[in-house]
């Protein structure tokens, strides 16, 4: 009974891991190409 008991807690830190390091990749990739994107976007806002 015991054993079981911080499973919960690892599958969801292990899922938090996979997606912060997906937001890392993503954004290492397309990093330059969504900067410009987001200064565009604030140049053209009166």
């Amino acid at each position: 009974m015991y054993k079981d008991a911080g499973q919960g807690l690892v599958e969801y830190s292990l899922i938090l891991l996979f997606i912060a390091l997906a937001i890392i990749l993503i954004l290492s990739i397309f990093g330059t190409e969504l900067a410009d994107v987001y200064s565009n976007i604030i140049e053209n806002i009166p």
